[in-house]
Protein backbone atom coordinates (compact mmCIF):
# COMPACT_ATOMS: atom_id res chain seq x y z
CA UNK A 1 0.00 0.00 0.00
CA UNK A 2 1.43 3.47 -0.73
CA UNK A 3 0.07 6.87 -0.03
CA UNK A 4 0.78 10.06 -1.68
CA UNK A 5 -0.74 13.69 -0.23
CA UNK A 6 -1.29 17.17 -2.12
CA UNK A 7 -2.56 19.98 -1.23
CA UNK A 8 -1.63 23.44 -0.14
CA UNK A 9 1.38 23.99 1.91
CA UNK A 10 -0.15 27.39 3.34
CA UNK A 11 -3.59 28.38 4.06
CA UNK A 12 -5.30 31.50 5.58
CA UNK A 13 -6.70 32.27 8.67
CA UNK A 14 -10.64 31.23 8.61
CA UNK A 15 -10.16 29.58 5.36
CA UNK A 16 -10.75 25.58 4.46
CA UNK A 17 -7.43 23.25 4.81
CA UNK A 18 -7.48 20.83 2.09
CA UNK A 19 -5.49 17.51 1.20
CA UNK A 20 -6.21 14.64 -0.89
CA UNK A 21 -4.38 11.42 -0.38
CA UNK A 22 -4.12 9.31 -2.95
CA UNK A 23 -3.98 5.48 -2.20
CA UNK A 24 -2.30 2.64 -4.58
CA UNK A 25 -1.92 -0.96 -4.23
CA UNK A 26 -5.89 -1.42 -2.83
CA UNK A 27 -8.90 -0.49 -2.92
CA UNK A 28 -10.32 2.00 -0.91
CA UNK A 29 -13.26 0.45 -0.54
CA UNK A 30 -11.73 -3.01 0.98
CA UNK A 31 -13.51 -4.74 3.66
CA UNK A 32 -11.29 -3.70 7.08
CA UNK A 33 -9.38 -0.70 6.06
CA UNK A 34 -10.12 2.71 7.79
CA UNK A 35 -8.62 5.77 6.03
CA UNK A 36 -7.15 8.10 8.95
CA UNK A 37 -5.87 11.96 8.80
CA UNK A 38 -3.53 12.14 11.72
CA UNK A 39 -1.46 15.41 12.06
CA UNK A 40 1.47 17.04 14.66
CA UNK A 41 1.43 20.43 15.24
CA UNK A 42 5.22 21.87 15.53
CA UNK A 43 6.43 21.05 18.85
CA UNK A 44 3.78 18.55 19.72
CA UNK A 45 2.48 14.81 19.89
CA UNK A 46 0.35 13.12 17.17
CA UNK A 47 -3.57 14.03 16.81
CA UNK A 48 -5.92 11.89 15.32
CA UNK A 49 -8.13 13.89 13.05
CA UNK A 50 -10.51 11.13 12.04
CA UNK A 51 -11.14 8.49 9.32
CA UNK A 52 -13.62 7.41 6.94
CA UNK A 53 -14.30 3.90 6.39
CA UNK A 54 -14.75 1.14 3.93
CA UNK A 55 -18.12 1.52 3.32
CA UNK A 56 -18.05 5.21 2.85
CA UNK A 57 -19.05 6.02 7.27
CA UNK A 58 -16.62 9.04 8.70
CA UNK A 59 -15.76 9.49 12.29
CA UNK A 60 -14.29 12.45 13.90
CA UNK A 61 -12.02 13.46 16.75
CA UNK A 62 -14.44 15.09 19.11
CA UNK A 63 -12.60 17.58 19.75
CA UNK A 64 -12.41 18.69 15.68
CA UNK A 65 -15.68 17.40 14.43
CA UNK A 66 -17.66 20.49 13.97
CA UNK A 67 -14.78 21.80 11.54
CA UNK A 68 -13.87 18.76 9.84
CA UNK A 69 -15.34 16.75 6.91
CA UNK A 70 -13.89 13.16 5.56
CA UNK A 71 -14.94 12.08 2.16
CA UNK A 72 -13.54 9.60 -0.62
CA UNK A 73 -13.57 9.51 -4.37
CA UNK A 74 -13.48 6.20 -5.18
CA UNK A 75 -13.31 6.50 -8.84
CA UNK A 76 -9.47 7.93 -8.11
CA UNK A 77 -8.96 6.06 -5.08
CA UNK A 78 -9.09 8.81 -2.94
CA UNK A 79 -9.55 10.34 0.62
CA UNK A 80 -9.92 13.83 1.33
CA UNK A 81 -10.19 15.84 4.45
CA UNK A 82 -11.78 19.33 4.43
CA UNK A 83 -10.90 21.23 7.62
CA UNK A 84 -13.11 24.73 7.94
CA UNK A 85 -12.32 27.67 9.64
CA UNK A 86 -8.76 27.12 10.71
CA UNK A 87 -6.58 29.20 12.96
CA UNK A 88 -2.86 28.44 13.71
CA UNK A 89 -3.33 26.50 15.92
CA UNK A 90 -3.88 23.74 12.96
CA UNK A 91 -0.43 24.53 11.23
CA UNK A 92 0.72 20.52 11.93
CA UNK A 93 1.96 17.65 9.20
CA UNK A 94 -0.63 15.94 8.27
CA UNK A 95 -0.41 12.20 7.46
CA UNK A 96 -2.71 9.69 6.27
CA UNK A 97 -2.77 5.94 6.73
CA UNK A 98 -4.91 2.91 6.93
CA UNK A 99 -5.94 1.31 10.28
CA UNK A 100 -8.49 -1.73 11.44
CA UNK A 101 -10.30 -0.03 13.36
CA UNK A 102 -12.34 3.28 13.20
CA UNK A 103 -11.12 5.39 15.67
CA UNK A 104 -6.82 4.69 16.46
CA UNK A 105 -5.93 5.57 20.12
CA UNK A 106 -2.58 7.46 20.86
CA UNK A 107 -1.35 4.56 21.53
CA UNK A 108 -2.08 3.23 17.93
CA UNK A 109 -0.40 6.62 16.77
CA UNK A 110 2.97 4.70 15.48
CA UNK A 111 4.15 6.22 12.23
CA UNK A 112 4.85 2.99 9.93
CA UNK A 113 5.50 2.11 6.36
CA UNK A 114 1.98 2.57 5.72
CA UNK A 115 1.50 6.64 6.20
CA UNK A 116 2.13 9.04 3.32
CA UNK A 117 4.89 10.68 3.48
CA UNK A 118 3.42 13.72 5.74
CA UNK A 119 3.01 17.33 4.51
CA UNK A 120 3.07 20.71 6.31
CA UNK A 121 0.50 22.71 6.20
CA UNK A 122 0.85 26.12 7.93
CA UNK A 123 -2.13 28.23 8.71
CA UNK A 124 -0.42 32.35 8.30
CA UNK A 125 -2.13 35.24 6.63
Amino acid sequence: VQLQESGPGLVKPSQTLSLTCTVSGVSITTSGYYWSWIRQPPGKGLEWVGSVGYGATSFYSPSLESRTSISRDTSKNQIILQLNSVTREDTAVYWCTPYPITTPQPSDLIPLDTWSQGTLVTVSS
